[in-house]
């Protein structure tokens, strides 16, 4: 008769490391599930590359995007290996939406490729001093929840809007200055292109994948996406295709382009954007990437069953030193920062429990490294599907704020709109701290305000004021 004791006694050297039986898992649910985190985050490797090498930097230079999608699926496999050793947690880690939009619309445009990454590398080594000094914790109770929620919603909808102007779903008017409407449905408020078709049916194809919890439904949305482009492009040979003409490559296989790797500076960026542009970037980028990883873990370690009594999962401080070190390494392989992934949750769905699930997840990265030139198969228009998708998910966090509190409502306001409307992240997060920290001193809750903020208060609105400041400095 086997006992509950006897399924949790380790079996082999293998399973003592990982805990596997000890959390009461099986090599089997392991592998199952790390299957399941990489199919559902494995979108990744097509969507960061048309984000990044849509961008163009000071000089005007784009990233190669087979280059990227080579990058992208390197650091993400061995990152996430790293975690499963490290920490061994079911956590995988890739590039991270959001920061990556910050870098490539933001960041970029004021300094070159190389400065851009390099301030992602300097973000990086500052989370791991956080973290080996334990002020990470302390910066992270810092910043009120609530905010925290919306800078995340935010983001949410900063890349749903760069979706579907990429997408050419929303497009700029040309002529808004004689206008009240700066943008409109499609040209001239029609669909009346066949990319933005594609892109319309792909949505409803994901949604509809999504909506009947299809394993995997994103990934899937792209790909059913560009087999739809690829006919239609065939067929129709329309114009218009955003990033990526729909044409199947002369190889699938190849060996993947890694020349982007170690493609960073950390130095010029200072004197050619100015130190307080600098400063403010790498403060965005920290707090961007910053508190997503602790409310990453902790809702997969919920998820698993792996909460301690204080609400934080096993070996937190790995988690977190693994995280950081997977934040440089983004910067410094050129793909943006890496963090983790809410998609891991897919994992421990299926049963993971252990960072033996991350050893599967990391080698199908690796693999997906020689199939690098199938990412200049997919267009804009059916990738951007994506983009949409993980902004509702982002969104649906709206609910956890307090809205009848004007004091954390008003900021959580200012911070997601005006993610979007201004085509900012650190609009939205500036604005967010500025006025929270207002509303609550005026309204005799000075109290509440962590003595941290004022501090970020006031570097955000000399940035804010940087342009009135330079023209008087100089």
């Amino acid at each position: 008769m086997t006992t509950a004791a006897d399924t949790r006694t380790p079996k082999n050297s293998f399973d003592r490391f990982f805990e596997i039986s000890a959390r009461g898992s099986t090599l089997g649910r392991e592998v199952r599930g790390g299957l399941a985190t990489f199919f559902t985050m494995a979108y990744i490797v097509v969507l960061n590359p048309l984000i990044l090498g849509n961008g163009v930097d000071g000089d005007g230079a784009q990233l190669a995007i087979t280059a990227l999608a080579a990058g992208t699926a390197l650091v993400a496999g061995v990152m996430t290996i790293l975690m499963g050793v490290v920490a061994r947690f079911p956590l995988a880690l890739a590039a991270g939406l959001g920061v990556n939009a910050l870098v490539a619309y933001e960041i970029a445009p004021e300094m070159t490729w190389a400065d851009a990454m390099g301030l992602v590398v300097i973000e990086g080594v500052l989370i791991a001093i956080l973290v080996l000094t334990g002020l990470r914790t302390m910066v992270f109770r810092a910043v009120p929840t609530q905010l925290k929620t919306a800078i995340g919603v935010g983001i949410g909808l900063f890349l749903m809007i760069i979706g579907l102007v990429d997408a050419g779903f929303v497009r700029r008017i040309p002529d808004a200055a004689n206008t009240t409407v700066p943008v409109e449905l499609g040209i001239g408020g029609k669909l009346s292109t066949w990319p933005t078709v594609v892109f319309v049916a792909g949505l409803l194809f994901t949604l509809v994948l999504f909506a009947r919890k299809v394993r995997g439904a994103i990934l899937i949305g792209i790909l059913g996406s560009t087999v739809l482009a690829i006919i239609v492009e065939a067929i129709a040979h329309p114009k218009g295709w955003s990033l990526n003409t729909p044409k199947l490559p002369e190889k699938i296989v190849s060996s993947p382009d890694l020349s982007l790797l170690g493609h960073f500076n950390v130095l010029d960026s200072w004197s050619r954007a100015g130190w307080l542009v600098v400063i403010m970037f790498i403060f965005t980028l920290l707090i961007t990437d910053f508190f997503d990883t602790m409310g990453t873990m902790v809702a997969v370690g919920q998820e698993g069953e792996l909460l301690d009594s204080e609400g934080m999962p096993p070996r937190t401080k790995e988690i977190l030193l693994v995280d950081s070190v997977a934040a440089a390494a983004g910067g410094a392989a050129s793909v943006s920062s890496n963090t983790s992934y809410i998609e891991s949750a897919a994992g421990v769905g299926e049963g993971a429990r252990t960072g033996a699930a991350n050893l599967v997840t990391g080698v199908l990265f690796l693999l997906a490294m020689f199939l690098a030139p199938l990412v200049s198969v997919v267009p804009f228009e059916a990738a951007s599907t994506a983009l949409v998708v993980v902004g509702f998910l982002m969104m649906t966090a709206v609910r956890q704020i307090e809205w009848d509190d004007y004091t954390i409502a008003v900021p959580a306001f200012l911070a997601i709109t005006l993610m979007p409307f201004t085509y900012s992240i650190s609009n939205g997060i500036g604005a967010g701290i500025i006025t929270y920290v207002l509303l609550k001193a005026v309204t005799g809750r000075a109290r509440e305000i962590h003595p941290i903020l004022y501090g970020v208060a006031v570097l955000f609105v000399l940035y804010f004021l940087r342009g009135p400041l330079e023209t008087w400095v100089l």
